[in-house]
């Protein structure tokens, strides 16, 4: 019996050996042309990769293509090409239209202007044909406006006085205006629209025709159009309310109430939507907290709404001084532009330039100042 059990096992060992020795010859067919495939594939790129190299050597540059070498843009390099590229009509209008006016205006300041017309062009070698002449004078022009010129300081210090109470006005009112757009009730596009409107329309022709200057924008036909906007009309008004006996003091005291109140609202626009846009940023969740602690509206607002929308305010606050600086009714401005009409281009370069330096230096100071209790929220 025991004789039968080894025979049985070792030819169970024999079967075992001759299934592995067929499967490592079926192994090594298929290996075979692979391998030979593989060799061939290899030899190839090799053959593909010298050749160039030869190529070179043959023209004597001794120095073949990196094979390592990316053909393509990577794609951090092509959106920093489309960057370019979209910003490049941009930049060719700011270099135009900004850039060099700024310094042409810089040179006015600095020399003695004068009119050159085709009449007088003969009477200049240094002019070829009509146009401004410009001559050194030494910063004579920053020295007259000062020394010289009997307005523009006193206008410089009432601009400069004025702008506090104008800024600190418009601030408040927008954002007085923008809590009350900021709370549901019916009409509330509505409203929204009317307080912008005067941002859409008060540009160009229109916000001539509003001022009046009817005359220099061709549009005569339009006066009636700007008696719409006109707020001295207190007169008429109470005369046909019957109060008719009322003293002219306190009439021209309504009119002026009136008429800063006409203004106020039509400076706010700008200032109203920014600050509604910082409202509606403000988290549900701290509002449903705020209302589980008990917190009045009034707490609410000094705690939560205002820290939230500080960094808009000094948005709004830098916005708010430049409008205010940059006014057409400005003192300053308008004799700026006064003396441009006149054509004395160096006087008025050369207050605009002074003028820009003070701006520059109060919106630094109030910058500064008001930074450092902005709150910045961090995630």
């Amino acid at each position: 019996m025991a004789k039968a059990k080894k025979e049985k096992q070792a030819e169970v060992t024999e079967k075992v050996e001759k299934a592995e020795n067929a499967a490592v010859e079926k192994a090594e067919a298929i290996a075979e042309p692979v391998a030979a495939a593989a060799a061939d594939t290899a030899v190839s790129a090799a053959a593909e990769t010298a050749a160039p190299v030869e190529e070179y050597a043959k023209r004597g540059s001794g120095k073949g293509p990196n094979p390592n070498k990316k053909t393509r843009i990577s794609y951090e390099k092509k959106k920093k090409l489309y960057g370019y590229i979209f910003i490049a009509l941009w930049l060719v209008g700011t270099i135009y239209m900004f850039i060099i006016p700024l310094a042409e205006s810089m040179r006015y300041s600095l020399s003695k202007t004068t009119m050159v017309d085709a009449n007088t062009v003969a009477n200049y070698p240094s002019m070829d044909r009509p146009g401004i002449m410009c001559e050194w004078n030494n910063f004579q022009n920053y020295i007259d406006i000062f020394n010289t010129d009997p307005e523009y300081v006193p206008n410089l210090l009432s601009s400069l006085s004025a702008m506090p109470g104008d800024t600190f006005m418009i601030l408040v009112f927008s954002l007085f205006i923008a809590l009350l757009l900021n709370q549901k009730f019916k009409g509330r596009g509505l409203a929204r629209g009317i307080f912008f409107i005067p941002v859409l329309v008060a540009t160009g022709p229109v916000l001539a025709v509003i001022n009046g200057e009817v005359a220099s924008q061709g549009v005569g036909e339009a006066a009636q159009f700007s008696a719409l906007f006109q707020v001295d009309m207190v007169d008429a008004f109470l005369e046909f309310m019957g109060f008719s006996n009322i003293s002219q003091s306190v009439a021209d005291k309504l009119g002026e109430i009136a008429s800063d109140l006409f203004n106020l609202i039509w400076r706010c626009g700008i200032q109203t939507i920014i600050f509604l846009s910082a409202l509606q940023q403000i988290p549900t969740a701290a509002k449903e907290a705020a209302q589980m602690e008990g917190a009045t509206g009034w707490e609410f607002f000094w705690k939560i709404t205002f820290p939230t929308i500080s960094p808009m305010i000094l948005a709004n606050l830098i916005y708010t001084v430049i409008d205010v600086f940059i006014d057409s009714t400005n003192p300053v401005m308008a004799e700026v532009l006064a003396k441009n009409s006149n054509w004395q281009y160096g006087l008025s370069t050369a207050m605009a330039w002074t003028y820009f330096g003070i701006v520059g230096i109060a919106l630094g100071i109030i910058s500064a100042i008001i930074s450092k209790f902005v709150f910045y929220q961090v995630d």
